[in-house]
């Protein structure tokens, strides 16, 4: 999936994927051998992990989040270890002790909004104490949407609202996304959750629904609102923004929940469907506001370019200098350097500073 410059740049270094037979693990196993790495697959499910890691003349590694010597075992002579094993409630914890035991950069793809908050909250000062990095939520959920937010400041570090909408073409889940989504849910103990005044809130009434001005071809569209995702965890962990919302069109956010939706089907021989995404950024600051809109193919497929550059970079140092502990993408990364480095998978487009027009409306 890397491009032609891309290949060589790991130069045989291993890193650990844990949850690699899974359908975004797949992915991100593959960027990781198109750009030079070596892939150390890990699972709890030795059958398969040794099938799929044979399928590429890789060693695997069975570990279990349960295992704590399975896990050391797995990152043993690694450089890093990115974990794509959800409902990550479970595994990001182990995991992320793992890595600090055995000294190296953890990374996930965790789109979970409490498991993202546990690990800020729970690994921030002791991975800073020990000058590690904890990297949650780098991915489409998450690492996309800040780096887009950081991005459309142009360098300030916060704003009055920030507004994060997502047009999908279809939103056909994988089975750990069910099951990451039913766990949350119970933990939410079926609230809902919502970014006002520089706090969380719980709620219980029903989301609004609005109409969202997409740019050109997609024009307007009902949007559920305060549709939370783990951009409105990343967003404020590092940006003084009070108000962060993101929105999902109400075509994908009824099909992401439907018991008779499809998992994803392949269309082309890397494993993408043909899902499509949208997302438009809006930033308001006194009476102004930004917009940043990112276009691609493939939420699962695309977060591994996203979470396999964000490894290059650690690895290679291109991160912002003394940042270390429990990060976002937007806090570790140069946001715009980052996003041109993500082409073909995405597509950027930055429009210039405006006067501030009215928010999106209830449908």
């Amino acid at each position: 999936m890397g491009s032609g410059a891309e290949r060589g740049a790991g130069a045989g270094r291993r890193v650990a994927v844990f949850g690699a037979y899974g359908h975004t693990g797949r992915f991100v196993v593959a960027e990781l051998v198109a750009r030079g790495f070596v892939p150390v697959p890990s699972g709890r499910d030795p059958r398969v992990l040794e099938q799929f890691a044979a399928g590429l003349g890789l060693r695997a590694v069975a570990a279990s989040a349960a295992d704590p010597d399975s896990l050391d075992r797995a990152l043993a002579g690694t450089v890093a270890v990115v974990n794509c094993a959800g409902p990550f409630a479970s595994t990001a914890g182990p995991v992320i002790e793992a890595a600090l035991r055995v000294g190296v950069p953890y990374l996930d793809v965790a789109a979970e909004l409490e498991a993202n908050m546990d690990t800020f909250a729970h690994y921030g000062e002791r991975a800073s104490s020990a000058g590690a990095l904890v990297v949650p939520a780098m991915a489409f959920f998450g690492g996309l949407g800040d780096l887009l937010v950081t991005a459309a400041l142009g360098g300030r570090t916060g704003a009055d609202e920030a507004h994060i909408a997502y047009a999908l073409s279809d939103w056909h889940p994988t089975a750990g996304t069910r099951l990451s989504g039913a766990v949350s849910r119970e933990r939410r103990g079926g609230a809902r959750l919502r970014y006002r005044g520089g706090r969380w809130e719980r709620r219980t009434d029903a989301a609004p629904v609005l109409d969202w001005e997409f740019p050109a071809p997609l024009g307007p569209r009902p949007v559920v609102g305060e549709f939370t995702m783990a951009d409105v965890v990343t967003v404020p962990r590092h940006l003084a923004i009070p108000d962060v919302t993101t929105y999902m069109n109400t075509e994908a956010a009824r099909e992401v929940v439907a018991p008779d939706s499809p998992a994803p089907a392949a269309v082309d021989t890397s494993g993408r469907s043909g899902q499509t995404f949208t997302v438009d950024v809006l930033v308001r600051r006194d009476g102004t506001e930004r917009r940043i809109t990112a276009t691609g193919r493939d939420i699962y497929a695309v977060t591994a370019p996203l979470v396999v550059e964000a490894v290059e970079r650690v690895l290679s140092g291109r991160t912002r200098a003394g940042v270390v502990g429990a990060v976002t993408a937007g806090e570790l990364f140069d946001a715009p350097d980052f996003l041109r480095a993500l082409a073909p998978h995405v597509t950027v487009d930055a429009h210039a500073e405006r006067p501030s027009e009215r928010g999106p409306r209830a449908a």
